[in-house]
């Protein structure tokens, strides 16, 4: 029951963190450590239950992947732009398996990773201010080259803490994407991306996973879903008025005081 309630606020702080730039799996292994669920099983959990947050993403933009997934539209331009910015991620991804889950899994490089990119995040900011030209608003005005950079972008993810949906606005911004169309591209490559990332750390930590295991995964990911597409409804009308310089504050704030809880 202890494990359970564990999964339950796991699952809860997944589904608000995920579409934040504020790194879901960094704030997933920070409160792991601090609730004392941590190893093998905890970091297959804090992977496999942002599916769940992730999924969200399908209610609100339902349009988008019947779009995608019709045979008349596969090779539309929309998909690959979608193929273009996953691509990188998946690519790294699997060659870094390994060396991510051995040397990133842990606080202070969390902690390292929250503070350096909310520092990013506000340069940019301050970069996008001085724009003058119209921004991308649709798949229609975008190109291979700003999906190839956002996806590129997106390999900075790899390291928990830096955020997956940060990372990718900071290349849609940095390429001329508004704010709200950064987001949005943001929620949809990260289907195909977590499915694919999930499915396959499934299959690399089945050996140790049992009953009870799935069970806190099964909690986590439903617990993620419901929160996450709340959360998802609420980001969107934030970062259209505030745009990052929040998110990016708090980032550095909560990392230098995880920073001196740690030390």
């Amino acid at each position: 029951m202890i494990d359970l309630f564990k999964a339950f606020i796991l699952g809860v702080i997944e589904g608000i963190t995920e579409f934040l730039p504020v790194s879901s799996t960094g704030h997933l292994i920070l409160f792991g450590e601090a609730l004392s669920f941590t190893g093998p099983v905890a970091d297959t959990f804090s992977i496999a239950i942002q599916l769940g947050a992730i999924l969200a993403v399908v209610v609100l933009y339902p349009d988008t992947f019947l779009h995608s997934l019709t045979p008349k539209h596969w090779f539309s331009k929309q998909n690959q732009l979608i193929l273009c910015a996953i691509l990188p991620a998946l690519v790294s991804g699997f060659f870094l398996y390994s060396s991510i889950k051995t040397h990133l899994f842990t606080p202070i490089t969390v902690i390292i990773a929250l503070i350096l990119g909310g520092v990013i995040m506000l340069f940019v900011e301050q970069i996008n201010k001085k724009k003058h030209a119209s921004f991308t608003h649709s798949f229609e005005t975008m190109t291979m080259k700003q999906s190839l950079i956002i996806g590129l972008c997106q390999c900075a993810a790899l390291w928990p803490g830096m955020s997956r949906s940060g990372s990718t606005i900071v290349g849609g911004l940095l390429t001329g994407l508004s704010h709200e169309f950064a987001a949005k591209f943001s929620f949809i490559i990260a289907v195909p991306v977590m499915i694919i990332a999930v499915a396959y750390d499934l299959i690399k930590s089945s050996v140790f996973l049992n009953s009870e295991s799935w069970l806190l995964i099964a909690t986590g990911f439903i617990v993620s879903f419901i929160f996450g597409l709340m959360s998802m409804l609420t980001f969107l009308k934030v970062v259209s008025k505030f745009k990052l310089t929040p998110f990016a504050m708090y980032r550095i704030i909560i990392g230098f005081i995880a920073l001196s809880l740690y030390l």
